[in-house]
């Protein structure tokens, strides 16, 4: 056996040749990993790992934001970002990748290999109706011009969509993004799946009809799976990988790893599944803030609540919980004044200051400006609202952000990070209420157990009223005074 160095698309691979028996495993095996292991010219970002994958069968790989499992994903599909150093094989249905040139690999994409990225708001064409992209993929993919509508059509029911395919990206809610995105990935019953985060932001029946969609890939290939949600890896079973910070913690049956977990990093991950959460106890409130009377919102002929009434104090944590697509979002904006009510009323017994009222977004790539570094996307906060920078240094350090992270721009940093920033800045104003739209949906149940804790002690700490949005209302129900559901 013996080494030579190949470089393919700016990636670099060290490669060893390969013996009689493992020429027979790489051609019976849909995907094969061998000792591969990522890095940059500073440091190692994943370990070296090991594993195969065969028709029918599925791998979860499950860690906390920023642990690797995206990279390996960059890797298999042959789009690692540049700079980065792979070291191992990979093949690909029976042939090693390094064998192939790049146009080799990308034939494979999309009929072959379909990949659901984490991000479905950047994967979507912003400039086209969310039915024409996925009959897109009827028709440049798979050369399908006749059936294209009645596919497309079918698919959208399948997913409870069937009423939106005129809308673009910018108009569906993340949950409905993130099924779109699945629709345009598996149009093509490509035999093996890569999906990154298939189920962040959803609720719990939207997420549990993914898994069921997903588990449909399995008839047909085989299903590698990113996520940092304990549910999924539990309910798509097969094999689990748990990663953290590029490192295997433990590897083995699905069953067995969550039953009987061997590393404290697996143990701590499943003990901060919010089933397993104490209830915070809950603070006393203040003066009424802002009173809800008998309020309907309408989209269209859509109603999407009606005769909503309620108050919310100074100090209160109120926590609002619903399906995808059932209002959360609009009524986050009618409180901040966004939006008018199709009818009834808001009224505000205290007048909160100007600049005293925000919102974190569910989706904060897209609030934050690219071109910008977080240091300077920082800088413009702390100027505007003359904010005390002494608050930086500890804020970071609770909210688990490195400062070396503030020289990098937004898209530059992980889903989690920029979360996890976007909370900071909100903060560090000391807001009158502040309204979270999903603060938690792209963190790891441990770093979301602690970010959530986090923000309700902060806002506490300065009286602020906290509107918390989220679909997991168990996670409300163990941390808020109370929790209306749409």
């Amino acid at each position: 056996m013996g080494t030579r160095p190949t470089h393919l698309g700016g990636v670099y691979f060290s490669v060893k040749f390969s013996t009689a028996g493992e020429r027979k495993n790489i051609v019976t095996a849909l995907l094969s990993v061998q000792q591969l292991a990522i890095s940059s010219a500073q440091e190692t970002l994943v370990e070296s790992l090991s594993f195969e994958l065969h028709a029918h069968q599925a791998l979860t790989i499950l860690g906390e934001t920023g642990s690797g499992k995206s990279l390996l994903a960059n890797a298999i599909i042959g789009n690692l970002p540049a700079g980065l150093h792979s070291q191992g094989k990979i093949a690909l249905f029976g042939q090693y990748q390094h064998q192939r040139t790049q146009a080799e690999r990308e034939a494979l994409w999309g009929k072959q290999l379909a990949v659901l990225p984490q991000e479905p708001w950047h994967a979507l064409n912003p400039i086209m109706p969310a039915g024409e992209q996925v009959a897109e993929v009827h028709h440049l993919v798979m050369g399908n011009h006749a059936n294209s509508a009645k596919l497309t059509d079918s698919a959208f029911q399948q997913v409870a969509l069937h009423q939106d395919q005129s809308k673009y990206p910018h108009q569906l809610s993340g949950g409905m993004a993130q099924r779109v995105a699945y629709l345009c990935a598996t149009q093509t019953q490509a035999p093996l799946l890569i999906a990154d985060e298939p189920t962040k932001g959803l609720d719990a029946s939207r997420r549990d009809q993914i898994i069921t969609l997903l588990q449909a890939q399995l008839t047909r290939g085989a299903l590698l799976t990113i996520t940092h949600d304990i549910e999924v890896a539990e309910k798509l079973g097969g094999t689990i990988i748990v990663m953290r910070k590029g490192v295997i913690q433990e590897q083995g049956p699905a069953q067995q790893v969550l039953s009987h977990p061997q590393s404290d990093y697996t143990k701590a991950l499943i003990n901060a599944d919010p089933r397993y959460w104490q209830t915070t106890p809950q603070s006393k409130t203040g003066k009424p803030l802002l009173t809800v009377d008998n309020i309907a919102m309408h989209r269209g002929e859509k109603c999407l609540f009606d005769s909503l009434s309620f108050t919310l104090s100074a100090g209160e944590v109120l926590g609002i919980s619903g399906d995808s697509g059932c209002g959360k979002s609009t009524l986050a904006d009618l409180l901040l004044g966004l939006l008018k009510p199709t009818q009834g009323y808001i009224h505000h017994p205290q007048a909160i200051p100007v600049g005293k009222a925000l919102k974190l977004y569910q989706d904060p790539p897209s609030a934050l400006a690219k071109s910008a570094t977080l240091q300077t996307l920082l800088e413009d906060v702390c100027n505007q609202h003359k904010v005390d920078r002494n608050q930086i240094p500890r804020l970071l350090e609770r909210l688990a952000l490195s400062p070396s992270l503030l020289s990098r721009k937004a898209n530059q940093v992980s889903g989690g990070e920029l979360q996890r920033f976007a909370i900071l800045r909100a903060l560090l104003t000391r807001p009158t209420l502040l309204v979270a739209d999903e603060p938690t949906s792209r963190l790891d149940p441990i770093t979301a157990a602690s970010t959530l804790q986090l923000i309700i002690e902060l806002t506490q700490e300065i009286g602020c009223a906290l509107v918390l949005i989220s679909h997991d209302k168990l996670a409300l129900e163990k941390t808020c005074h109370r929790v209306l559901s749409l």
